[in-house]
């Protein structure tokens, strides 16, 4: 058996984006990680580049946007299309869309892009900020479930890459975020499936650039020529990124390897961007790279060793996927890990890291050939562009080309996740049998992320973002929506009461050193898993929060919130938060949704202990004890 300083509670291998995010949220939440890279530093220049709403979203929400921002990345709140003119004479645009079109309803209706070196420096000083370092450069070797130690059942040995000097450790879990050509997956032996046949060699240009094009510096562009295709990126600090597919498995003389200088890719650009010119003033960075589109069989085969990432899945740079995809890998099975190890939640909710990740995978893979067809092949009308940028009447008839544009903007901006019924996501063939589950009228559908609201906290009268109130903090976000206080007050009365029954899923749970707890703690003052926020359809200055609230709802005085912010668009509805989840304004109800944003179900606020019943059935499916009446776990 390893000694004690040899075990770990996790292996990570790869800092990319997948590790990276991974490691920051196991760090955060007191994890003990050996994190290793083969590389000697950081990335310095290219890679990933582009971050999408969602993803934003999600940095916000774990207090990191705004070290992303101070890097002043560029924001692209347009696409345009370029295509050949039929007199022959150049290229010209032909439309321009926005990136994330307003019926998404985005805090932030922009992608941003900033080269993956300037990002991992971010997720690295947090890291650090946390008692994690990198350990540079080392490689896995080995590894195996030998179980010979059950704590700590996985052996991993790691060698220096210069100084071939080795490393054993033992860990619960070992995490492959190496990209793809990971080690792990090939000493699992998982094969890569390859869905689509055609494969691509692109070459990528970062520089800075002089030209009279005038699209170059404020929006991505897809340009088509009858010299070839182009996509440019604008990036910080005056950089230009430029993707330029050189080879295809469907030319005559298709060569996977086929290689091309920098002058061979800018005499290239040079021609499709005719009559506008363009010139170099250096080059930061360029590489050529086949591109195929690949799936990993299995994530895992044991729920020990898991692999995420590049590692599972491979597509073309088109849509700007790749970083985004691996971020919601890391932060799926980072909660998982997180409610298993510290005892809230059985084993078996692993299980659904593979089946939830490995379909939005699935999905990404055939989205991404659409939009490679999409852009590669057709070259939509000016009238078919503009229809794109607008919401069409449903009675319109639907036009092919529009409704594949608003999927794939609502895939690209990452607010297409929608993960499959399961323990964790509430349906009719959920274990949890009440009817009070998802009451007629609702809007949220479980599985998917939340959607935004605006309300007034009430302690400061600051308007907040609700959806961003809880921080990614691994526990689960319960928005009690108590509607009129006059109607709701025995409802919310028996809410609370019924939670502090010693079954409740709440009470089962509640912290071991609750006495002990900060009187200044926000989030988590009674337990690790849960953050309520109560919201009532009342005006602020009506909301006495001492006087409306028992004490167990008043202790989260920080999250109790007015819905009262009007929608110029819709003045008749007076709770327009409650209205938007579809609940009724008058009697509220209660949403539950997952550590990682996604709603886990959504259930009627009545008087009495049904409210709170049937959320324990909701968490006796997947809870390491049993809650309320249950006494056993449903399977995912």
């Amino acid at each position: 058996m390893a000694p004690e300083s040899q075990n770990y509670d996790i292996v990570i291998v790869g800092a990319g984006p997948v590790g990276l995010l991974l490691s920051v949220c196991l760090a955060r939440w007191g994890y003990k990680i050996k994190h290793i890279d083969n590389r000697p530093t950081p990335t310095v220049t290219g890679r990933a580049d582009g971050i999408q709403p969602r993803s934003l979203d999600l940095l916000r929400n774990m207090k990191l946007k705004r070290h992303i921002m101070e890097y002043e990345p560029a924001r692209v709140y347009e696409v345009a299309f370029w295509d050949p003119r039929k007199s022959g004479d150049g290229i010209h645009r032909t439309g321009t869309w926005a990136s994330c079109p307003k019926f998404l309803d985005s805090r932030h209706p922009f992608t941003t892009l900033l080269h993956q070196g300037l990002i991992e420096r971010v997720f690295i000083k947090d890291l650090e900020d946390n008692g994690t370092a990198i350990q540079r450069p080392w490689k896995i070797t080995d590894f195996q479930n030998d179980i010979k130690d059950t704590t700590y059942p996985v052996e991993v040995t790691y060698e220096h890459v210069d100084t071939k000097e080795k490393e054993t450790v033992r860990a619960k879990y070992l995490f492959s975020g190496e990209g793809a050509r990971s080690f792990v997956r090939e000493q699992l032996g998982v094969k890569m499936i390859h869905k689509d046949p055609i494969a691509h060699v692109w070459g990528v240009m970062d520089g800075v650039v002089r030209t009279n094009f005038p699209d170059i510096k404020e929006m991505k562009c897809t340009i088509h020529s009858d010299h070839g295709s182009i996509m440019i990126i604008p990036r910080e600090n005056n950089l230009v990124r430029l993707y330029i597919q050189i080879a295809s498995s469907t030319d005559k003389n298709w060569n996977p390897r086929q290689q091309a200088t920098t002058e061979e890719v800018q005499v290239s650009a040079k021609k499709i961007l005719q009559p506008y010119w363009i010139e170099w003033d250096r080059v930061e960075w360029y590489s050529v790279y086949p591109i195929g589109q690949g799936i990993a069989e299995k994530y895992t085969l044991d729920h020990r060793v898991f692999m995420g990432g590049d590692a599972c899945h491979t597509h073309s740079p088109k849509a700007g996927q790749g970083m985004n995809t691996a971020f919601l890998d890391a932060q799926n099975l980072a909660w998982k890990i997180h409610h298993v190890e510290s005892g809230f939640a059985d084993r078996s909710i692993l299980e659904s890291y593979e089946s939830e990740r490995k379909l939005i995978a699935e999905n990404l893979l055939n989205f991404d050939a659409k939009y490679a067809a999409l852009f590669s092949q057709r070259q939509p009308s000016a009238g078919e562009v503009g229809a794109a940028s607008k919401q069409t009447d449903a009675s319109e008839e639907p036009n092919e080309f529009v409704e594949l544009f608003k999927a794939s903007c609502e895939f690209t901006s990452g607010y297409g996740v929608a993960y499959g019924p399961n323990v964790l996501n509430w349906s009719l063939e959920h274990p949890a049998r009440s009817n009070l589950f998802h009451p007629k009228g609702t809007t949220l559908r479980t599985g998917r992320i939340m959607l935004n609201a605006d309300v007034t906290r009430v302690a400061d009268a600051n308007v907040a973002h609700l959806e961003q109130e809880i921080p990614v903090n691994g526990s689960f976000r319960i928005y009690l929506f108590a509607g009129v206080p006059l109607i709701t007050r025995q409802a919310v009365a028996d809410f609370s009461n019924n939670l502090l029954k010693k079954r409740s899923f709440y009470k089962a749970f509640e912290r071991e050193d609750i006495d002990q707890v900060s009187y200044h703690e926000r989030h988590n003052p009674h337990s690790h898993f849960f953050t309520i926020c109560t919201i009532f359809a009342a005006p602020r200055p009506s909301i006495e929060i001492a006087d409306m609230l028992p004490a167990l709802l008043a202790r989260y005085s920080a999250h109790v919130y007015a819905d009262d912010i009007e929608d110029a668009r819709n003045p008749q509805i007076k709770a327009v938060a409650h209205a938007k989840m579809g609940l009724d304004q008058e009697r509220g109800g209660v949403i539950v949704v997952r550590p990682d944003g996604y709603v886990g179900c959504v259930v009627q606020l009545v008087e009495g202990d049904g409210t709170v019943n049937a959320l324990n059935e909701y968490f006796a499916s997947f809870t390491a004890k049993p809650v309320g009446n249950a006494t056993t776990q449903a399977q995912l």
